[in-house]
This record gives C-alpha cells, structure tokens and sequence, in this order.
C-alpha cells in the first residue's frame, strides 16, 4: 500500500499513481520542448498550439507537484516518507527545469520577433532614405546638365564674339588699305588739304565706331556669363 496511503490522493489515486501521472507528463514535456528547440535551429516555425499545449502540461505538471508535496507529509512510515519526499522534489525539479527552457524559449522567440520587426522598420525606412537619395540624384545630374548646356552656351557665345572682333579687325585693314589707296589717288591727283582732312576726320570717327562695338560685344559676352551662372 506504499506505506498506508494506497487511498490517498486526487480523485481517489494514490501517491503512486499522481506520481506516475507526473513522471508521464515530464516526459511528453520534455519531448514537446525537444521538438520546439529543433523546429528552431532548422528555421522553421513552431505551431503556435504545440508552445500552448506545453505550457498547460507544465501547469498541470506544477499542480501535481504541489498535490504530492502535500501526501508525501501523510505517509506514515519514515523510511517510505522520505523515500516519497525524494521522489517528489526530483518530479518538481524537472518541472522547473522544463518551465525554465520553455521560458528561455519563449524569451528568443519574442527576441527574434523584435529583432524581424525592427529589420522590417529599418528595411522600410532605408527604401523611403533610398528614394530620397535618388531624387537628389537626380537633381544633382539635372544640374549638372543644366552647367554643361550653359557650359556650351558661353563656349558658343565666346566664339561668336571673337568672330565678331576678327571681322572687325579684317574690316579695319580693310579700311586702312583702302585709305592708303585713297590718299595716293588723292595725293595724284592733287586734292585740297581740306579734303584729306575731312577724310582722316571720318577715318576718326570709324575708328571710335570700331572700338565702341568691340566693346558693346565683350560687355555682352560678360552679361551673358553672368546670367547663365
């Protein structure tokens, strides 16, 4: 009779039989637990009722213990008490040692999700910083266009501006050909000192018209400059 409690116990069992009942469901605990850990080293997501079903055995496991801590007290016989006693603080520690790895499991579990929710956040927050970098991008190269077009542009009006001052140039040896031209037909034929007056007088006056629009073009090119910049 297991030292004279053979009638003692829950529902009529016995401490023997809560005991075998608890050492039953340490084992399916220990296997459930077991099988949570290599579902998490392969990757792989656990059912979320297997995690539920494992902790109900542990509370059901954790009220055994205290039901067995209480009947080993009532046996009689010393030897067989503190046989009993043994025999229940081995079941309760193995109990707290399954609630302490479904615990630490528990614990990583909520550790990845964290970690998964975070890198979700920061994968979100680097796609908008990404779209904002490729507009800056974007503005950059279209000022960067807008430099070269403006670039060419004052290439363009630079060219233009020495070919107006080239011509002018050829225009005013031109000129002075033709005036030396002048003058020797003049000077054969016999003109008036007031005449090759009013000829050197209106060579003058080319001449300012000449250098007055060499100067409009470079004024030109500059304003130009500026405001393109």
């Amino acid at each position: 009779m297991d030292g004279g409690i053979a009638r003692v116990g829950i529902g009529g069992g016995t401490l023997s039989e809560i005991h075998q009942s608890a050492k039953k469901l340490v084992m399916k605990t220990r296997e459930g637990i077991e099988r949570l850990e290599r579902l998490e080293s392969s990757g792989g997501m656990d059912p979320p009722e297997l995690s539920y079903s494992i902790k109900k055995d542990i509370s059901q496991l954790q009220g055994l213990c205290v039901e067995m801590d209480r009947l080993w007290r009532s046996v009689a016989v010393k030897s067989h008490r503190d046989l009993w006693r043994r025999k229940v603080e081995q079941v309760a520690e193995e109990s707290e040692s399954l609630k302490e790895s479904l615990d630490r499991y528990f614990l990583r579990h909520q550790r990845r999700t964290v970690e998964a929710k975070e890198r979700a956040e920061l994968l979100g927050r680097v796609n908008g910083e990404s779209d904002h970098v490729l507009r800056i991008f974007d503005e950059e190269a279209q000022a960067l266009q807008s430099a070269r077009n403006s670039a060419r542009m004052m290439d363009e009006a630079y060219s233009t501006g020495v070919a107006i001052l080239s011509n002018f140039s050829a225009q005013r040896e031109r000129m002075k050909s033709a005036q030396r031209k002048a003058l020797d037909i003049l000077n054969t034929v016999g003109l008036s000192n007031s005449v090759l007056r009013l000829i050197e007088k209106r060579n003058r006056v080319d001449t300012r018209i000449k250098y007055a629009g060499m100067i409009l073009t470079v004024v030109i090119v500059i304003m130009f400059w500026r405001w393109t910049h």
